[in-house]
């Protein structure tokens, strides 16, 4: 269990700018995701990382000890692919055992090494299949095992869930989280899959061409975006545009289209001017519905078609100023209602953005 250090971090492919001076600090025993949409640099990081490709400046360390030129072999980490590239012909257990015998571990030594990692993965019971005989999931188990048997510093995962349906991949986010906690390991995960990453992650760092642009916790990210990018990326949002009537902390008094909306800041760097105009970041969620209305944080519409799942309704809700608002109601009591109603959020769940260009 190390800590990982990421140093201003920059890599070119020719012209384009893959990386650019990123610098991210993971824990020990942290699992931290590299999340963000296809291009923006997360597969590129985490290959510099495993040692597949060197940096053009700045630096990454295992614990003190820097790793930036090191070959892949002598950083003692171990990388599950999207692919899982498992040797077909071989048995699960020769499979898991590949690793040890390349470091040339006596057969007694490896053979317990590899019945724990399969226990790990909950797949001691099948050490002697062969990998066409497994489905999808215990197919990444086995990447796992693999992965865990040489007992790396670091474990790197590279989109592992890609592959696998629907139903799957929820059952091994669950099973990702436990084996790496369990296994006490650091693990850096690079997915685009927003769901993913929030329900598995510590802290998650969202890029977007080649930058950082937030670090937190999963919660903290998706209830406290500081830009856009972040807040349009991690699930869905209303955006409302307004300008700054008055500042008291972190709170803001914002004049929009709907109405007076008190509003939280969160980017702890950026303080708007009085009259500066900026973006309101409200979830679909985050709406209350109501028959009456508030002097603040209110606006005022009608619902113009309602998708009914049982315990949640997805509302469009056509507000004022040709505004239309996405808003989710659980237990709905609210369909079919023909005529205005109010729609109110706390201001703990409205965040002020600064407009983009």
């Amino acid at each position: 269990m190390i800590p990982v250090t990421i140093q201003k971090v920059t890599k070119r492919f020719g012209d384009a700018l893959a990386l650019d001076e990123v610098s991210l600090d993971i824990a020990p025993g942290e699992i931290f995701f590299l999340l963000g949409p296809s291009g923006c640099g997360k597969t590129t990081l985490l290959r510099c990382i495993a040692g597949f490709a060197e940096p053009d400046s700045g630096a990454i360390l295992f614990g003190e000890e820097n790793v930036t030129h090191l070959p892949p072999h002598r950083r003692n980490s171990a990388m599950v692919f999207q692919g899982y590239a498992l040797w077909p012909h071989m048995t699960v257990a020769k499979n898991v055992a590949f690793g040890l015998e390349e470091r040339k571990v006596a057969r007694l030594e490896s053979e317990r090494r590899v019945h724990e990692a399969l226990v790990s993965v909950r797949m001691e019971h099948l050490g002697e299949r062969k990998i066409h005989q497994l489905s999808g999931g215990q197919q990444q188990r086995v990447a796992l095992a693999r992965a865990l048997v040489v007992r790396p510093r670091c474990l790197l995962l590279d989109e592992p869930l890609s592959n696998l349906d629907a139903k799957l991949r929820l059952e091994m986010r669950g099973e990702i989280r436990r084996i790496c906690k369990e296994s006490g390991l650091t693990a850096i995960y690079v997915t685009h899959d927003q769901k993913e990453a929030l329900s598995i992650a510590d802290r998650i760092a969202v890029l977007d061409s080649g930058r950082v642009r937030q670090v937190g916790a999963p919660g903290e990210v998706y209830r406290r975006p500081r830009s856009r990018f972040v807040a349009d990326f991690l699930g869905e949002t209303n955006f409302i545009e307004g300008q700054i009537r008055e500042l008291k902390g972190e709170l803001a008094l914002v004049i929009t289209a709907l109405g007076e909306f008190r509003a939280t800041l969160c980017a702890p760097d950026w303080k708007p001017a009085n009259g500066e105009s900026v973006l309101l970041s409200i979830r679909p969620e985050s709406w209350r519905l109501a028959l009456e209305s508030t002097a603040v944080n209110c606006a005022a519409g009608r619902i113009t078609e309602s998708i009914y799942l049982g315990e949640i309704a997805q509302h469009g809700f056509a507000a004022a100023a040709a505004t239309e608002l996405k808003i989710f109601e659980m237990n709905p009591r609210f369909i079919g209602i023909d005529r205005e109603i109010f729609a109110t959020v706390d201001p703990a769940d409205a965040v002020v953005l600064p407009q983009e260009k």
